[in-house]
């Protein structure tokens, strides 16, 4: 769980409050959907979390292994 609330930190950095401007989750969204990164907004941001979410988990869970494998290494 912690993993999700990680990334959201770490992508929106600069635009916390306004996730949805930050240029780096605008080209996430624009290479995953074609979408041109101008005319997201919000609402598709909630539209692409809510269709996407088994893709979202499995890649939180690789995340997840991911530190877990990094920590082990230190």
């Amino acid at each position: 769980m912690l993993e999700w609330i990680r990334f959201g930190w770490n992508v929106t950095r600069g635009h916390r409050l306004r996730p949805w401007r930050s240029p780096y989750l605008l080209w996430r969204v624009e290479t995953y959907t074609g979408k041109p990164a101008s005319s997201v907004r919000l609402s598709d941001l909630f539209h692409l979390l809510w269709n996407e979410r088994a893709q979202l988990l499995r890649f939180f869970g690789w995340l997840r292994t991911m530190r877990l494998y990094r920590l082990a290494q230190s």
